[in-house]
């Protein structure tokens, strides 16, 4: 039973961040793959809001902005969100060689470099015996599903290897240096699940949020996942709780104490990220968002949207943001 209820607990986390990195992602992940041997270190400025760093074999050290290195063992993978530059090198003794900002290499003193080292597709590096291989991918992500997916993290996690990260990171570099018609797509859904992996193990080891800390608990887990799942629909407490198999009263003081808002509360702010990145994302009419979301009044939408974002949404499509 207690294997059974943590398989059902880990299918709803998964589904839940699944849903946020899905809504969360405004642009194509980049995948790219390092072998090399020391001394080596590459600098990535201006990087995207979420990377993906794992060592495939030996081992490196990673540096943010802060300059205090971090060393990452042979299946290790880091996730580093939330800064504006970070160093991978061979060892914490190596300097600084190079720079990469918007896809160009540059030298230290900002002088285009041209790439000279591919060794294969999405591959670079020198490819000889006692390399280090890492992994890198970068995603950019955008609106109030990334900003709650980035909730979840420090600027720098670093997960350990385990039984599961292991043999997706394999595939990973597989495919990475492969080119076949539609690798890039390959590529994102892997990556995808390997940051999927890495945030169950990260989830379960740190203090987070109280919303995902819920999703292990039966009951408000599905209740949570069916909110994910079909925001249009008029829930009501009464509906979730007999959906979930708790007692309506049960159902709502529980919900309130792990999730820390009564289920209606939760609902209109999912609602809202949701409303906000479509309204951003999409020219759909204001009245076809929020019939998505689950209102028929555009009016009411319009008033519930402003209470939580101070702006109404026509405002909030056409400038920037003051949440």
């Amino acid at each position: 039973m207690v294997a059974r209820r943590r398989c059902l607990c880990d299918r709803l986390s998964v589904d839940v961040l699944s849903d946020l990195l899905q809504r969360a992602q405004a642009t194509d992940a980049l995948v790219r793959q390092i072998i090399a041997r020391g001394p080596w270190s590459v600098t990535y400025a201006d990087v995207p809001s979420l990377s993906v760093v794992a060592t495939l074999g030996g081992s490196a050290c990673l540096r943010l902005d802060d300059g205090v290195p971090r060393m990452l063992q042979a299946g290790d993978i880091a996730l580093v969100t939330g800064v504006g530059s970070y160093m991978i090198a061979d060892s914490p003794e190596t300097p600084p060689s190079y720079v990469i900002r918007g896809g160009q290499k540059y030298t230290l003193d900002g002088k285009p470099v041209e790439w000279r080292e591919y060794l294969a597709p999405r591959t670079y590096g020198d490819g000889l015996p006692g390399a280090t291989t890492m992994v890198r991918g970068a995603y950019d992500l955008c609106g109030g599903a990334g900003e709650r997916l980035l909730a979840l993290l420090p600027p720098l996690a670093v997960v350990p290897a385990t039984p599961s990260t292991t043999p997706a990171l394999d595939l990973l570099t597989t495919e990475v240096a492969r080119e076949e018609p539609g690798q890039d797509a390959v590529l994102r859904r892997l990556l995808d699940f390997v940051l999927v992996l890495a945030l169950r193990a990260w989830c379960a080891e740190t203090e987070l949020p109280s919303w995902y800390q819920a999703l292990s608990v039966p009951g408000i887990g599905d209740a949570l996942r069916v909110m994910h799942e079909d925001p249009a629909h008029h829930w009501t407490v009464a509906e979730l709780a007999a959906k979930v198999g708790l007692a309506r009263a049960t159902f709502a003081a529980r919900f309130t104490k792990l999730v820390g808002q009564p289920p209606l509360t939760y609902l209109t702010g999912w609602r809202m990220t949701v409303a906000a990145d479509r309204l951003r994302d999409t020219t759909d009419p204001v009245a076809t968002i929020a019939r998505q979301v689950g209102y028929e009044d555009p009016f009411a939408f319009s008033v519930a949207f402003k209470r939580i974002y101070k702006q109404s949404p026509t405002s909030w499509r056409g400038g920037e943001s003051l949440h």
